[in-house]
């Protein structure tokens, strides 16, 4: 996870409606995440050869006021995986932005206690990727910490094309995480992600990590009342 400071003015187009933009100690973020999908069920069907792959998407962090309860959540700007079918019935379930590119990851050890996470895509002949470099035992995050803040968002919203927005739940148990002592983003992202997201992702990271993961359950996503 690669998490970057940014202006509320970019993202506020890209809120969905009944949403507002969430923020930590005053500060907005968007994050670029890696990681896989293992052992996955579409509907509760596994896929024959579509249920082990990578993802890399672009995110920001939003909330929603809900009978008194204050539901986090995040917004996709675009989600990158290898198979086109799981970009098509992602787009048709959740009606999310995924693209499908040919994708890799790698995880490497230096036999010093760092570890290297890599996840990749490829545009025409380049290949793209994230990258970070860890070492030590994960932690728990501190609940006042930016770690728990870019974590513990456990809803997703997604804008319809009608301009109704749909609301899904993203169960999962606190994650731990290594403090990354090292991390880049290898992207042309102007043609990627637009040009109004160039200047941030070329930019200083305000954190990077990684997360141990775990089971995850994404129930199918319902439509927010007017």
């Amino acid at each position: 996870m690669l998490n970057y400071d940014v202006a509320p003015t970019l993202l506020e187009r890209y809120v969905p409606a009944g949403c507002e933009l969430d923020a930590w100690e005053g500060r907005t973020f968007i994050s670029v995440v890696g990681f896989r999908f293992l052992s996955t069920r579409v509907l509760g069907l596994p896929i024959p050869f579509h249920r082990n792959f990578e993802e890399v998407n672009l995110r920001f962090y939003v909330r929603r006021k809900h009978r008194g309860e204050l539901r986090r959540g995040v917004v996709f700007i675009k989600e990158l995986v290898p198979r086109h079918a799981i970009a098509w019935v992602a787009r048709r379930v959740y009606r999310e932005n995924y693209v499908a590119l040919p994708m890799r990851h790698g995880i490497g050890d230096d036999g010093t206690g760092s570890r290297t996470v890599s996840y990749e895509w490829r545009r025409s002949t380049n290949w793209e990727g994230v990258r970070v470099r860890v070492s030590g035992e994960p932690t728990v995050t501190e609940d006042d910490s930016e770690e728990a803040f870019i974590t513990e968002h456990y809803w997703g919203y997604a804008r319809q094309p009608d301009g109704h927005t749909v609301e899904y739940q993203v169960e999962h148990p606190r994650w731990r995480v290594w403090r990354a002592c090292d991390a880049s983003l290898r992207c042309d992202a102007a043609s990627l992600y637009g040009p109004a997201f160039a200047d941030v992702l070329s930019g200083s990271l305000s954190t990077a990590f990684l997360a141990d993961g775990s089971a995850v359950t994404v129930p199918r996503g319902r439509p927010l009342p007017d």
